[in-house]
């Protein structure tokens, strides 16, 4: 899934540099790639590459990670293409 994109600027993926330690469970279960770990620290390589899946947050020991899964933009485009259905999240994108 290479350059893989939902809408641009819609995840609700946020990264607290202050509370990271670096311990990289972040970009080992993130299944999209969105994060790096170099020096101790993670950073969020492409934010519009995230899913939502929660997977980061419920991963991270420090919990400097938030996301709020199954909401949004990618929630709605996940669920049309499960179901079949035009997507709609209710914000006009």
């Amino acid at each position: 899934m290479d350059r893989f994109r939902y809408l641009e600027g819609v995840a609700t993926l946020r990264l607290a540099d202050a509370a990271c330690i670096g311990c990289g469970m972040c970009a080992e279960v993130c299944p999209h790639r969105v994060f790096a770990v170099s020096e101790r620290m993670a950073r969020i390589l492409d934010r519009d590459a995230c899913m939502e899946c929660g997977a980061c947050a419920m991963n991270c020991p420090t919990k400097a990670i938030s996301v709020t899964p199954g909401v949004g933009c990618a929630a709605a485009i996940m669920n049309g293409w499960l179901s079949g259905s035009k997507p709609s999240c209710g914000c006009g994108g």
